[in-house]
């Protein structure tokens, strides 16, 4: 079987650096991954008048996998975020954010296991807002039955195929009675038609979820949310594992799927090898997982299986970097991770 061509993005910031660390810890495991490398973001305005170059996009669009490191985005003013406008141009519809536990990562909570599924196209993060007078502005939230729907029913196919024993759609549907009512009509009927008898389901209003979130978050198993909503509860529940240096994120669609480190560039410390590597490590084990699944390879689930264990072992053995409390810079951590590969 010929390996997967894969595009890499390394993305700007401490991107190139994190990047690279994959790369190394794919050697390592002779993942059977080959590389095309593209560039978006800050990065490609050397090369490029726009920081989503067409030759990037297509070259997704031809290969159907990539692999992104964290891309600069403006507050407030400049371009358009590089995340929103790859998941709008390729339907990239669920962001998949796993939330755990990590051995060595001590934080107020110890068995945190929880899947964040946002839908991604839509929402106020349909960015359709206007100035209708000095100082007066509108966003429109787009909410629509067909992406609605579509992402239920793929949040219960999820829960079905990983075994995951129950579905909380969190909403504002007391208030916001038009769009996520039929969001949470749309989950409720997935759930129904799915027969998925064994696979609790419950709706949550979303502030209140948040509350029970931080005091117990043991209590959930895949969160339901619109984009918006997604975006936030994402972030918060990385903030119960460690933050977002230790969480992966994947954003699928029906054919093509983008796996990411979800932090930020953190342009501060770029260049001075002390990023943690973590988040686009693991991200590049769901990947491998999802290569496995969809092109039935079992060589990049037994790769992504090895690199899981080691990263666990290095983290339980205290080997981290020091956002996590450690002294290792990247290439230690790496070092650290390839002496633990099975």
């Amino acid at each position: 079987m010929n390996d997967h061509r894969i595009v890499l993005i390394p993305g700007d910031g401490i991107g190139p650096e994190v990047s690279g660390a994959v790369r190394r810890v794919f050697r390592e495991v002779e993942a059977p991954v080959e590389w095309e490398e593209q560039q978006a973001g800050v990065a490609a305005l050397s090369g490029s008048d726009d920081v989503l170059p067409e030759s990037t996009l297509a070259s997704i669009q031809d290969h159907r996998v990539a692999l992104k490191g964290p891309c600069t985005t403006p507050v407030g003013s400049g371009f358009r975020s590089v995340n929103v406008r790859l998941r709008k141009a390729l339907n990239l519809y669920v962001a998949v954010r796993p939330i755990r536990s990590l051995p060595g990562v001590e934080t107020r909570y110890q068995d945190v296991d929880i899947v964040v599924l946002r839908e991604n196209t839509e929402g106020l993060y349909s960015g359709i807002e206007n100035e209708v007078a000095p100082g007066v502005v509108t966003s429109i939230k787009v909410a629509t039955e067909l992406a609605s729907s579509r992402i239920a029913r793929w949040a219960f196919h999820y829960a079905k195929e990983r075994g995951r024993k129950k579905v909380t759609v969190m909403h504002k549907a007391n208030i916001m009675k038009l769009a996520d009512g039929m969001f949470v009509r749309c989950a409720k009927k997935a759930h129904e038609e799915s027969g998925l008898s064994d696979v609790g389901y419950e709706e949550v209003i979303i502030d209140a979820g948040c509350m029970r979130i931080v005091q117990d978050p043991e209590q959930y198993d895949v969160l339901l949310l619109q984009n918006l909503y997604g975006d936030v509860i994402s972030d918060l529940c990385a903030g119960l594992v460690g933050g977002l240096g230790v969480v992966p994120g994947a954003n699928i669609g029906e054919d093509c799927a983008i796996f990411e480190a979800v932090h930020g560039s953190a342009p501060d410390i770029a260049g001075k090898g002390v990023a943690n590597p973590l988040a686009l490590l693991m991200s590049s084990v769901m990947m491998l997982n999802y290569l496995a699944e969809t092109r039935a390879d079992a060589r990049c689930r037994e790769a992504a299986e090895r690199i899981k264990v080691a990263y666990n072992r290095a983290l339980e053995d205290g080997q981290k970097t020091r956002d996590l409390g450690g002294e290792l810079n990247t290439e230690q951590f790496v070092e650290a991770l390839v002496a633990r590969l099975g």
